[in-house]
């Protein structure tokens, strides 16, 4: 198994509505793409945040399921308009 793990800080601007439509969307993929095993998303309430607002953890087969999710077609409709807002860290390691 892979766990891939990631953090968003929000850049200027970004709105409450923007930020639920990343959540609403984020939640949704593992319905969209059955390589994702299982999958968490929701706003950090870490008092050692560091700036990251929203975070997640998916759960694959292993890497190259994580690599066919990379590529998927609603993985990266997604990406489209979510990477202009934030500024990510990703963290994947095996289970």
């Amino acid at each position: 198994m892979l766990i891939h793990m990631f953090a968003f800080r929000l850049k200027p601007g970004v709105t409450e509505e923007q930020q639920q439509r990343m959540l609403r969307e984020i939640a949704v993929l593992k319905s969209h793409i059955p390589l994702v095993l299982e999958s968490h998303v929701g706003r950090n309430v870490s008092p050692r945040g560091r700036g990251f607002v929203i975070g997640g953890v998916m759960k694959f087969a292993d890497a190259a399921a994580l690599e066919a999710y990379n590529v998927h077609p609603a993985h990266l409709a997604l990406l489209k308009w979510l990477v202009p807002l934030i500024d990510a860290v990703e963290v994947d390691f095996p289970e």
